[in-house]
């Protein structure tokens, strides 16, 4: 497998694979407090001494919640346990927020946060934490590309391994904070903090061993406010329900985890969120109602948005009862990459067993047929059949696994969905825009959420063979979504839903369309083992200048916008890179032992030039944020250093 920036410049030598993942904490409106354990701290001045295991003093306690994400990268599965994630005071008490532990797939975040802990924590300033990270089970995969044809060839295990080739079991890595920008709680309101835990830059794979090696120089980062902001997933069983208020309470169970409490979250609803509980579609109030019939305990996924402001989380979408995977029956989570009349395809799919916990498969061959259920995001009506699901389409399927097996690598499996249920959910596109028309896009397509367009066989999508979606011309049904014409050649991202099964053209129907002017980028530049001293040609407030021609730049030394792979040693001149100008920004200047955070260019530019001039040595950088290719700028929201201290 190539690395994401080397797979359309170089098929020999030892590939590298980087993935941008994400740990968000962000803030939802409690109900209640709960969770969480630790010792006990009192910051304030009232009587009361806040102790987590105490409910009798919780009107004296302060509250952080804890969610997570995940950037787009290259890992196709990076499954861990998490042990604990405590927090420290600035005079050093040390507080646990993970009431047990729970097990983390952290590609399932690419597109959404989940809320992950409600925890009851003393007031106090927090400036920094450790999360322990469990490898003895874990489940990490890669992509295998390394044979161009055959495009079916699957993924490959990996290993993680730390610097010194010794794999990984049980890990510590460290939480700081910026010193402007520290973790204030207080009580009666919900603490704001996002924590970075950056695959891209701790991780490089080589795909050439069997299974492949991941070596790690982990960290975690840390924000006070979310810089990424994307939809928010909320799951547990039901606590109560409040129609006057369009409300409803849950005890928070993340990811899919079967037992344990970790606090309360209220979701607001509106009368446009929609509801699927116990397979059965409804709106607003009347799916508040459904949900309170249902009762106490029934099991709750949301998703939605996070209005900071207010700390209110409001749901968009409610599952509920057996409509929530793995609840009552089996469940596969994946896309279909092809069809053969009533059997699916699922590549790399997360099986969510109803009685056994989650693993991840390669391929499972999914049998439909016409009891089952069909049910579409955003679509409110029950009038979809298994005509609805074509190529590419991401799902959600419930049924049965008749034959069991943890063995990711396996053989295809068989799972029976024929009495059971699908829902589509939006699917993201990335390819290169051939022609622009009014109400139609056609483009040359070159990823499917995120996996290259090669695996999907769109045999049987068009009205005829000749009518079969074309990946070198996959036309996009743009409808009143607008793009330029000068769009041609430029990068694209839409997002929406394959059309249906033998009905195409058009293949695509675009709910969001995003043209290169907006594709968000990928920076990212390696100097070795050894590092150098020069990688920048200037550092200052304004911005830093790129030494593209540095002779120390080793295998990464390019931009990722959307599919396009930019290779900064062949541009004309050297690369700007500025902070953007508004929005949140993060900054961070990694070494061995340490990391200092950022939330301004200006505080993070000092301290870049001062280490640089003071005899530090560039290991790495990535950024975030979006490319011109005309002016050569790269316009920042995101910016690492790894720095070498001198011997």
């Amino acid at each position: 497998m190539k690395h994401a920036y080397q797979d359309l410049a170089e098929r020999s030598g030892t590939r590298k694979l980087v993935g941008w993942t994400t740990m968000l904490f962000a803030a939802v409106v409690l109900a209640a407090c709960g969770g969480g354990a630790g010792t006990t701290a009192n910051q304030n001045t009232g009587t009361a001494e806040c102790d987590p295991n105490d409910p009798n003093t919780f009107a004296e306690c302060g509250t952080v919640l804890v969610a997570l994400t995940d950037a787009d990268g290259d890992f196709v599965n990076y499954t861990v346990d998490v042990l604990s994630l405590t927090l420290e005071t600035a005079n050093g008490r040390v507080v646990e927020t993970m009431p047990r532990k729970t097990r983390i797939n952290f590609t399932d975040y690419v597109d959404l946060t989940e809320l992950v802990t409600v925890a009851t924590i003393p007031p106090a300033v927090y400036v920094s934490g450790t999360i322990s990270l469990d490898y003895s089970n874990a489940e990490i995969f890669v992509e295998d590309s390394s044979v161009e044809d055959d495009p079916m060839r699957g993924s490959k295990a990996a290993v993680v391994k730390d610097i010194d080739g010794n794999i990984l079991t049980q890990t510590e890595l460290k939480i700081r904070l910026s010193n402007r920008d520290q973790l204030i709680v207080t009580r009666g309101r919900p603490a704001l903090l996002q924590l970075d835990f950056d695959l891209d830059a701790s991780h490089t794979v080589d795909i050439v061993p069997t299974p492949a090696d991941a070596i790690s120089e982990q960290f975690i980062l840390a924000e006070v406010v979310p810089v990424d902001e994307k939809e928010i997933r909320v799951r547990g069983p039901l606590a109560g329900v409040s129609i006057d208020e369009m409300t409803y309470t849950v005890a928070l169970r993340p990811f899919h985890d079967r037992i344990g409490d970790f606090g309360r979250v209220r979701v607001h609803v509106t009368d446009e969120t929609e509801f699927e509980v116990d397979e059965v579609m409804y709106a607003g109030v009347d799916g508040l109602r459904a949900l309170a019939d249902a009762g106490t305990g029934t099991p709750t996924v949301a998703k939605g948005t996070l209005n900071v402001a207010d700390r209110e989380f409001t749901a968009d979408i409610v599952l509920a009862g057996s409509s929530v995977p793995g609840i009552d029956r089996d469940a596969v989570i994946g896309n279909v990459i092809a069809r053969n009349d009533n059997f699916l395809t699922i590549r790399g799919a997360t099986i969510v067993p109803s009685d056994r916990p989650t693993h991840f498969h390669n391929d499972v061959v999914v049998e439909v047929g016409p009891e089952t259920k069909v049910f579409k995001d955003g679509h409110r009506a029950s009038d979809l059949s298994i005509d609805a699901i074509s190529i590419g389409q991401r799902v959600t399927i419930r049924g049965n696994q008749p034959m069991p097996t943890t063995d990711a690598l396996a053989p295809q499996i068989l799972f029976d969905a024929t009495q059971g249920s699908v829902r589509m959910h939006v699917t993201h596109l990335s390819g290169i825009v051939n022609s622009v028309m009014t109400g139609q896009t056609d483009i040359t397509l070159h990823s499917i959420d995120r996996r290259r367009v090669q695996i999907f066989d769109f045999s049987g999508t068009g009205k005829s063979e000749g009518e079969d979606a074309d990946p070198d011309n996959y036309e996009i049904s743009t409808g009143n979504l607008t793009l330029a014409d000068f769009s041609t050649g430029k990068p694209i991202v839409a997002r929406g839903f394959p059309t249906a099964f033998g009905w195409a053209p058009p293949d695509f129907t675009g709910r969001t369309v995003i043209d290169y002017t907006d594709v968000r980028s990928v920076l990212g530049v390696g100097w070795g083992v050894e590092g150098t001293a020069e990688p920048f040609r200037s550092v200052g407030p304004d911005g830093l200048v790129l030494f593209n021609k540095n002779p120390d730049i080793d295998q990464r030394h390019y931009i990722k916008q959307g599919p396009v792979l930019i290779d900064l040693t062949a541009l004309d001149s050297n690369t700007t890179i500025l902070p953007r100008e508004t929005g949140r920004l993060a900054f961070y200047i990694k070494s061995a032992d340490s990391i200092r955070m950022y939330s301004h260019f200006d505080d993070f530019a000092n301290d870049l030039s001062t280490s640089l001039i003071g005899g530090d040595r560039a290991r790495s950088m990535h950024a975030r944020g979006k490319y011109d290719v005309d002016t050569n700028v790269f316009t920042a929201y995101k910016i690492g250093v790894y720095l070498l201290e001198p011997l």
